[in-house]
């Protein structure tokens, strides 16, 4: 996954705010395994490689910079209660590794929670998944900000001919924040538009493309995000 995202930062003064571009190159791998009938384990695992242009003391020219951002690993418990439905619960665990360039300084747990309905009406490649998780900071450098936020995501995901589809909040972007300000804040609310474009190119291999524009911007996440994503399935 690559990713190009322009966010509010701080200036060269106190008080004053400047624009910070952060491209990543996300490596992930997910894994599943069958525990019992209708029963999935779901794994996850993020390496992120950053780019970013963030001014201070160390870097008061905004130059580039390049490193590790902060990995994660995830882990979900899923139930198929039919072919509808299913549900599932986990958590996220990210650590710290991406310093105070790359990284939070904080070590964060993320507790998630979400359900899947099939839309068979339109097609078997569509369906509506909702999911909530909640990103707080539980340990790390106390100097830096606290993390308390929720993070919601109403995903539909829409089949269409040609192996094509459209999702509608893929990402879990939408978010109120109920910690430590961040540059720019006015208020508790992050609502985007996002919305995810692609094609299935085989059996195991998707391309795809998510655009994100805020709508409301009270606590600012980003000013814009682009991402293109490879899916390969072995």
């Amino acid at each position: 996954m690559y990713q190009y995202r322009t966010s509010p930062g701080s200036g060269t003064t106190t008080g004053s705010i400047t624009e910070v571009t952060t491209e990543t190159l996300n490596l992930r791998y997910d894994h599943a395994v069958d525990l019992a009938p209708m029963w999935i384990l779901a794994l996850r695992s993020d390496l992120p490689l950053l780019g970013r242009d963030p001014i201070s003391s160390s870097n008061p020219d905004g130059n580039y910079l390049y490193g590790v951002g902060d990995a994660d690993i995830q882990a979900v418990i899923i139930h198929n209660l039919s072919q509808r439905w299913a549900v599932g619960f986990g958590a996220r665990l990210i650590a710290p590794t991406g310093g105070d360039t790359f990284g939070s300084g904080k070590w964060q747990i993320m507790p998630i929670v979400g359900a899947r309905y099939a839309l068979w009406e339109i097609n078997s490649s569509s369906y509506f998944e909702p999911m909530v998780r909640y990103d707080a900071s539980i340990a790390g450098d106390p100097t830096k900000r606290n993390i308390s936020n929720v993070q919601f995501r109403p995903t539909f995901n829409l089949g269409l001919p040609d192996q094509w589809f459209i999702t509608f909040y893929p990402s879990a972007d939408i978010r109120v924040n109920l910690g430590d300000p961040v540059t720019g804040q006015t208020g508790r609310l992050f609502l985007p538009f996002d919305a995810r474009v692609g094609r299935k190119l085989s059996d195991n291999a998707a391309l795809s493309f998510e655009l994100g524009v805020p709508i409301i911007k009270d606590y600012p996440v980003y000013n814009i995000k682009t991402q293109v994503r490879l899916n390969i399935t072995f």
